[in-house]
């Protein structure tokens, strides 16, 4: 067999990626009209976790708003908002306390800000064609709140009267998040006075939808009945923390690709192979409707604080399954720090900076942004494009896939080990290699060596 090499440099793809901004920049100004939340814009979705208190050295909404823009640069349609309610300082966590401890839920955090600087926020996200979602935590609440002096009755008691902090259902057990007090999903009034609560962020704020905190720990009953009441309003997009599929049936857009993300991690360590990769995604298919939308990641303010960065769980093989979120059907993630080579944990009681100086990834996000917001052989969402795994001569090692929709088809290729293989792939055509703009023509029978971790983005033009 005649052996091809296709060797991708990370010098020669970040030299392409930077000698490049500007054409990216230009090609998403049609994509960037403020729009109401649709399964059509929804396709092309990058989403953006914004850390405020950790984003800036100040941890304000202005430093944050400031920014924004750079976030269209990187093809971001969603922003979600870690929690920016005031939190609690009972039992609070370290000398800030948690984001997830929160007081009033109708509020904004002083720390970051006045309710006018988070409007600011939103008109500007608003005027550069992006959405802006709000964490909302429902599961629990900080000992503060006024609940808990008002209405007792709203919160999960003991046998001898006394509110408690979230238990493991399975065990009884207190998960350890002594600072937040439960809530009691029984009592039909705290239902009622949630659902309130949310829709004044709809109704008076403007924003466009929640990703909700530990999801799958409250009833989807309640979700359905928010949902509901909160789209009779206007068009949200709902984003849930959990992989439960009955959470997609009704009330929310999107879930979390946790096994996934696990997946890739076990991966990049030698610890799981493309096989259990492919066996994932063939469950997918038995599990889910056509239209369930997964949020795929390889970082998030939880995976960060307290596994570590994505550096210390995937080392080289990062850019390598950063890419991969984006090729594959669901949003891609980027969290807040990423797209500047963070690779420091940060701190989540304590105030804590993200150092905002462009390197390696900025351009590597730019460019998949912008792939991801044009080419329709990306679509994500409802109507996503479709995924066929490729064969190769290594399927254990070697992952390839295509993507198809409207006309347009893209196919992944990836050694997704740390050592080079040889290997053939069952695909013909011929392409452009996005990330280093050359030429590729692809056969069957020919032996390409991919080098470890090196991955290619084939599109036709």
């Amino acid at each position: 067999m005649k052996k091809i090499c296709l060797v991708l440099v990370v010098a020669v793809v970040l030299g392409a990626c930077k000698n490049e901004p500007k054409k990216d920049t230009a090609e998403l100004e049609e994509h960037t009209a403020y729009k109401p939340v649709s399964d059509e814009v929804l396709e092309e979705g990058v989403i953006y976790e914004a850390n405020i208190r950790q984003y800036s050295e100040e941890g304000s909404f202005n430093a944050f708003t400031k920014d924004i823009p750079r976030l269209k640069e990187l093809g971001v349609k969603v922003i979600w908002l870690m929690p920016i309610y005031p939190i609690s300082s009972t039992k609070s966590k370290g000398s800030l306390g948690s984001y997830y401890a929160i007081t009033d839920y109708t509020k904004v955090n002083p720390e970051f800000g006045t309710l006018d600087d988070f409007r600011k926020l939103v008109q500007t996200a608003h005027d550069q064609g992006m959405y802006v979602i709000l964490d909302w935590v429902a599961n629990h609440t900080g000992w503060d709140h006024v609940w808990i002096q008002e209405h007792p009755e709203y919160y999960t008691q003991d046998e001898d009267g006394n509110i408690v902090d979230p238990l493991n259902p399975d065990t009884g057990e207190s998960w350890g998040w002594t600072d937040v007090a439960d809530l009691n999903f029984d009592n039909r009034e705290m239902r009622e006075e949630m659902i309130a609560d949310m829709l004044y962020w709809v109704k008076e704020e403007n924003i466009d939808g929640f990703r909700c905190d530990v999801a799958h720990q409250v009833p989807v009953d309640f979700w359905e009945t928010a949902s509901d009441s909160i789209r009779a309003v206007k068009p949200v997009f709902m984003l849930a923390e959990a992989e439960q599929p009955e959470l997609l049936k009704k009330a929310f857009d999107m879930q979390y690709a946790w096994e996934g993300h696990h997946i890739m991690n076990e991966i990049a360590q030698g610890n799981k192979t493309v096989e259990d990769w492919d066996h994932y995604m063939k469950k997918n298919d038995t599990l889910l409707e056509s239209d369930d939308m997964f949020m795929n990641f390889t970082s998030n303010h939880d995976e960060n604080s307290w596994n570590g960065t994505v550096f210390e769980r995937m080392g080289d093989a990062a850019e390598t399954f950063a890419a991969m979120t984006y090729c594959i059907p669901g949003m891609p993630l980027v969290y807040s720090g990423q797209e500047y080579d963070m690779d420091k944990r940060l701190l989540f009681f304590e105030k804590d900076t993200i150092i905002k100086e462009k390197g390696d990834f900025y351009p590597i996000y730019q460019k998949l942004g912008t792939l991801k917001n044009t080419y329709p052989a990306l679509a994500g969402g409802k109507e996503a494009a479709a995924y066929n795994r490729v064969k190769t001569s290594d399927d254990k090692s070697i992952l390839a896939f295509e993507r198809i929709k409207n006309g347009k088809r893209l196919l992944f290729l990836a050694n997704l080990t740390n050592d080079s293989k040889l290997a053939t792939v069952d695909y013909e055509g011929s392409f452009k290699s996005y990330m280093t703009n050359t030429d590729v023509v692809l056969k069957s029978g020919v032996e390409y060596e991919l080098q470890p971790w090196e991955y290619l983005i084939l599109i036709e033009e």
